[in-house]
């Protein structure tokens, strides 16, 4: 049995992830999928800030540790 993420997706402009979370992608597995634009991974770990954003929604991902 599939369970259903229940977090709205795309909900805030700015998200802070830890590398637990990763690979990160947008909308993350716990938001909805059926309101929000198609998943997309972002390479988060690669980017000397530690910093993503989402080319669809525009929200930003920062990676705490």
């Amino acid at each position: 049995m599939t369970t259903t993420a229940n977090a709205p997706a795309n909900a805030e402009k700015r998200y802070t992830v830890h590398r637990a979370d990763l690979p990160l992608s947008c909308p993350t597995p716990e938001m909805a999928l059926w309101n929000s634009h198609p998943r997309v991974y972002l390479p988060i770990q690669d980017d000397p800030d530690h910093q993503a954003q989402c080319p669809y929604c525009g929200a930003v991902y920062q990676l705490a540790d």
